[in-house]
């Protein structure tokens, strides 16, 4: 994802895409996309912020879908697990994946006025660290890499 995020756009294409896209997935892979998962990413995919669990569980309990923990935290484990959101660590929140269709190492940037997130794509093996790895014959197969700052709307209003 580019900046979309970060300028007004239609969610509604956010979750409409985003559930087609995983529900194609889920096929192939023979993966079972129950009801409240796909709940659990509609909510995530309406958002372009990170949500706690206990969020998204607010949300569940309202529409009957589940009022325990263990139903929104099953939900989450199954979407990050199978690559359909991501956990933000500096957060300990979630979003769902803006590139579904790609293998890809995410970096995320956080606004810390609005708290919206858009996750871009970044190479771990480029740059300092990537060359810190490589000089030291350590193979990267895992990163986190998230920018705290303030968006383009946020900055443009002088936010401090």
């Amino acid at each position: 994802m580019s900046s979309a995020a970060f300028e007004p756009h239609d969610h509604e294409t956010c979750i409409t895409e985003g559930i087609a896209s995983v529900e194609r997935i889920c096929a192939q892979e023979g993966l079972h996309f129950t009801r409240t998962r796909q709940r659990v990413l509609e909510i995530l995919l309406g958002q372009h912020k990170a949500m706690g669990a206990y969020d998204i569980l607010g949300q569940l309990r309202a529409e009957g879908l589940g009022s325990q923990p263990p139903v929104a935290y099953r939900a989450l484990d199954f979407l990050v697990k199978h690559g359909f959101a991501h956990r933000i660590e500096r957060l300990n929140a979630f979003i769902a994946c803006s590139h579904l269709q790609d293998p890809h190492t995410p970096a995320f940037l956080i606004c810390r006025a609005c708290e919206r997130v858009v996750e871009a794509e970044s190479d771990p093996a480029a740059g300092e660290l990537g060359r810190a790895a490589a000089d030291a014959g350590f193979v990267i197969e895992r990163t986190v890499r998230e920018a705290e700052g303030l968006c383009p709307a946020c900055a443009g209003k002088g936010l401090q």
